[in-house]
Order: structure tokens, then sequence, then C-alpha cells
């Protein structure tokens, strides 16, 4: 599928997800979203004046901002974004006229998944729903501030507005499903299949390597690094695995060096052959290494066949 129109779809799915999460769970319990379509929810409070309306003009100096500033596409589908999040919610606007769920706190839950599942759809697609994301984007480009903190900053105004304008605790359950929001936008654009690097430092690399191809089924790279206060040249295993193999590596690894040097962090994403493309068909039944009479380390081709 063309990569526009594919940003686009989900573009549209993420905006009635979004949709729903604010007119069944928000809106009956006066709790806000956070950017610009929060304070979009505050007009509509307090005149009644549609989100859509409200959202499309608040948005017309943020566009024009794009346009001049930030790239073809991305204007595209911010302006994209802007107007299906505006349809998606007043057409879905009848759902907010009852409430589905009595209790403020649940509603804050669930209401935080369904808008954090619709937007990290559009963000894991190159997608967005214009405001602030447009905003935080030309002040990154150009003075480098980190997005998450100009959204903080803004979203902290329109916690202290929710608090004047109703009372300090639906603006702390705003704040939770805000929380909450972050939480499954992050899921949704890293993914649930969460990835680890890890680094493997030890006497006995080619065994350990060799190894993790056969017993882990992922594949392995030798960096070459220095000890800083030995100033040995040391070989370092570097090998990045899915959350349920870290107990086997570690198997692996210890039943061949109990001494190795181990450690692994989370890795945000993995682009490549065995995570988004096909593995490797076939890894090798046997050892590449074997220890001959001596006990010295020899690769598999250089191993003496017995007469």
């Amino acid at each position: 599928m063309n990569r526009t129109l594919q940003t686009m779809l989900m573009i549209t799915v993420g905006c009635f997800i979004y949709a729903l999460g604010l007119n069944m769970f928000y809106i009956p319990h006066n709790l806000l979203s956070g950017g610009m379509s929060g304070v979009a929810i505050i007009i509509y409070y307090i005149s009644g004046i549609s989100f859509g309306i409200s959202n499309l003009v608040l948005n017309i100096p943020i566009l024009l901002m794009a346009i001049r500033f930030l790239g073809h596409r991305y204007t595209l589908m911010s302006i994209f974004g802007t107007v299906m999040i505006s349809i998606a919610v007043d057409s879905t606007a009848f759902l907010a006229l009852r409430t589905h769920i009595s209790d403020p706190i649940l509603s804050a839950v669930f209401g935080g998944v369904l808008i954090g599942i619709g937007s990290g759809l559009m963000y894991r697609y190159d997608g967005n729903s214009g405001g602030l994301d447009v905003v935080a984007a030309i002040v990154k480009k150009y003075y480098s501030f980190e997005m998450g903190s100009i959204i903080f900053g803004f979203n902290v105004i329109l916690m202290a507005i929710s608090a004047y304008i109703f009372n300090l605790e639906l603006a702390v359950l705003t704040l939770a499903g805000m929380y909450i929001q972050s939480v499954m936008t992050n899921k949704v654009v890293v993914g649930l299949n969460q990835r680890k690097t890890a680094f493997i430092i030890s006497n006995r690399p080619d065994e350990i390597a060799d190894a993790v191809i056969r017993n882990v089924g992922r594949g392995v790279t030798i960096l070459h690094g220095q000890g800083a206060f030995t100033h040995q040249e040391r070989r370092v295993v570097f090998v990045v695995i899915n959350l349920t193999q870290i107990a086997r590596l570690k198997e692996v690894i210890t039943t061949i060096d109990p001494n190795a040097f181990i450690f692994i962090t989370p890795t945000a994403d993995v682009i490549g052959r065995g995570f988004t493309a096909p593995k490797t068909d076939h890894f090798p039944a046997e050892a590449h290494y074997y220890k001959d009479a001596q006990g010295h380390l020899i690769p598999h081709q250089d191993k003496l066949e017995p007469h």
C-alpha cells in the first residue's frame, strides 16, 4: 500500500478510536484530554460549541505555521489529522449523551486506554492530529526543546484550568487519564513485544556466540573493545532478543562461562531480519568450535577427523 494512503488510513482509524474514548468516557464526567483537544473540550463545556468547530478554528494558525516551517508531507498529514479528529469526535458525539460507566475513575482509565491507542496508531504511522504535535515539532526543530516537555508544560496549564472550572478531584482524574494515555501511546508506537539488547563480555566469546546462535536462535555480532583499566583487547558479544528469550540467554551464557559479565538494556525498536523481516531459514545444528586434547579452542573446519 502507498505510504501516504497507509498513513491516512491509520490516522482515520486512530481518530475514531480517540473519539470513542473521549465521548464514551471523558466528556460524561467532565474530564479533559491533553493538548489542543483539551482546549476545544473546555470551550465545549463552557459554551456548548461543538468540539469539531473549536478544534478546527484553534488549529488554523498552527497549520499556517506548519506550512511555513515544516515539510510538505508533514503539513498535509497534520491538516488531514486535524479535520479527521474533528469529524470523528462530532460524528460520535451522541455517545456522550449518556453515562456508560458511572465511576469517574474507571472512566478515566478506559478513556485513557482508548485515547492512547488512537494516538499511538497515528504516531506509529507517522501521522498526527494537529494541535500541540505541530507546535512541538516546530519548537523542537528550531530551539531543540524536547516535544514531551513542551506538551507536558501545556497540559499542566490545562490541569489548572480544569481545577478552577470544575474541582481539584476532576483535575487529578484528568491527570491520571493523561498518564494512562501516554503509557498506551508508547506501547502502541514501540510495540507490545519488547526487545532487549544484551552485551556479553567473556574470555570465551566464540563459544558463547556459537551457542546463542544455535540455542537461542538469534544472530550475534562480535564487537571489539578494550578494558580501560587493563588495556586488554576484548571481544564483546552483542545480540538483540525478545523479552521471553532472556532466561534462555542467561542459561546458555552461564553454562559456558559462569564468570561472564552480562548487561541487558531495553531497546525501543528493532528493524531487520528476525524481527520485521523473516528469520534465517536454518541455524547451524553443530557447534562451530571445539576443544582439542590440550583444551585449545579450534574452529570446526580445523578439527581433525579420527582415522
